[in-house]
């Protein structure tokens, strides 16, 4: 599967974006996807992830209250609502897919993973 994220860009403190992240291929439903995200001089880190219903949600304690994940399985696409932003949600995020469903924080369970899209939060 091939992953497009979209969606970033500059935002105030406190404002809101919404990333997309458009996937090929007929097995998208049957995917796990997660939201990671990167900042400079920092690990790549576990942003959300959303399991292949839709049903199941996690959520890093960073954003947890602030960022919603979901998916549109008729339109593969999943989405990442970012409210109430903050400077330290500035990096580079991307989506990535996991072929097992294994649902989690780990960023080796995910197979497929998308090019980022900069997401940067002025203060």
């Amino acid at each position: 599967v091939q992953l497009q994220a979209s969606g970033g860009g500059l935002v105030q403190a406190g404002g809101s974006l919404r990333l997309s992240c458009a996937a090929s291929g007929r097995t998208f439903s049957s995917y796990a996807m997660g939201w990671f995200r990167q900042a400079p001089g920092k690990e790549r880190e576990f942003v959300a992830a959303i399991s292949w219903s839709g049903g199941s949600t996690l959520y890093a304690d960073s954003v947890k209250g602030r960022f919603t994940i979901s998916r549109d399985n008729a339109k593969n696409t999943v989405y990442l609502q970012m409210n109430s932003l903050k400077p330290e949600d500035t990096a580079v995020y991307y989506c990535a897919a996991d072929g097992l469903n294994r649902f989690g924080y780990d960023p080796y369970e995910y197979d497929y993973w998308g090019q980022g899209t900069l997401v940067t939060v002025s203060s």
